[in-house]
């Protein structure tokens, strides 16, 4: 792993000693060095339990943003087979910062069967020039565009929808409002709400404001362990209500944008754990998980019918939040 967060150096520092304590045992034989390689373990062990399973909000969101984190892309090399990536909204150009496209889910590996699916997400990009080519998966209106179209070519065909979301928020830059970004967000929301297909969300790093809403809804919304999902992040709420970004760790609390969160109040389905240390540490782990929840919840979708699965999906939704009715004073 060669990028760190600051929570975590500790820990890297104790894993390079116990490194160099295995290597130095290895080269020279003639030196016990057994008792104190497993102390150094048990204290390994105890250190990563400490930090990881004690996580605050605002290093979640860390976690979430790792560079190292699997993308979209591999999220699909490694579910499904046969990938054909579809390009174009059709209006106007194609937005490398959302792909999808048809491709097989590997159903069978988990239990389920192999189906086709319609399979679309955010994309970041790894090095410097993908990086830029896809703006830091935010999209501009033309990959909702997109993403709308692809969306109702697999209704067209009857076939299930998965979206990956994973996005600091739609592009905000000039051009992008002046072709109708919040337009765009907007009808993808309304046509999501009537497509008479399955639709699975998941949430496998950044959720932020419409921009990861734009794909995000479905009949169920599934989330990584250490993603985060939020009408705003926390830099930018911090900004607005403290006029910096110095009460971000503040925010992130205030907003409540963890996975554990949002479980307790329905805004998702299912919480799909990860590995200690986060997605990164250990992606095949993490594929296997997110194989076997996607597959459980496309065999349970599959068996309802169309008017069933928009009823309970407007229903889902309408659900979300709290409120209280009071009798009005005559």
């Amino acid at each position: 792993m060669s990028y760190l967060l600051e929570f975590e150096k500790p820990l890297v520092d104790l894993e390079n000693k116990l490194r160099e304590l295995r290597a130095f045992q290895a080269e020279d034989g003639t030196v016990d060095l057994s008792e104190q390689i497993e102390a150094l373990e048990r204290r390994v062990e105890t250190l990563r339990s400490s930090i990881y399973r004690g996580l605050t909000r605002w290093q979640r969101v860390q976690l979430a943003r790792h560079p190292e984190r699997p993308y979209t892309l591999d999220y699909i090399g490694a579910l499904t087979s046969g990938f054909r990536e579809l390009h174009g909204d059709r209006l106007f150009s194609d937005d490398r910062a959302l792909v999808g496209g048809f491709a097989t889910f590997r159903g069978s590996r988990y239990g389920s069967t192999d189906r086709t699916v319609m399979v679309l997400g955010h994309q970041k990009g790894r090095d410097t020039k993908q990086r830029k080519e896809r703006r830091f998966g935010m999209p501009n209106p033309e990959g909702y565009r997109k993403a709308k179209r692809l969306m109702e070519m697999a209704a067209k065909f009857g076939k299930p929808i998965v979206t990956l979301l994973d996005t600091p928020g739609a592009y905000p830059g000039l051009e992008a409002e002046e072709r109708g970004q919040a337009e765009a967000i907007a009808r993808n929301l309304l046509v999501m709400a009537r497509l008479p297909v399955p639709i699975v969300i998941l949430v496998i790093g950044e959720g932020a404001s419409g921009g990861a809403l734009g794909i995000g809804v479905g009949d169920r919304v599934l989330m990584l362990e250490n993603a985060w999902y939020s009408v705003i992040s926390p830099e930018s709420c911090s900004s607005i209500l403290w006029r910096n970004w110095d009460h971000k760790e503040d925010a992130a609390r205030a907003l409540k944008l963890t996975a554990g969160d949002l479980i307790e109040h329905n805004v998702i389905d299912e919480i799909i754990p990860e590995p200690v240390g986060g997605a990164h540490r250990n992606p095949a782990t993490t594929f296997e998980a997110v194989g076997t929840a996607v597959a459980r919840h496309l065999d349970d979708l599959a068996t309802k019918p169309d008017e069933v699965l928009l009823a309970e999906r407007l229903a889902k939704f309408d659900a979300m939040g709290a409120w209280q009715e009071v009798a009005s004073e005559k």
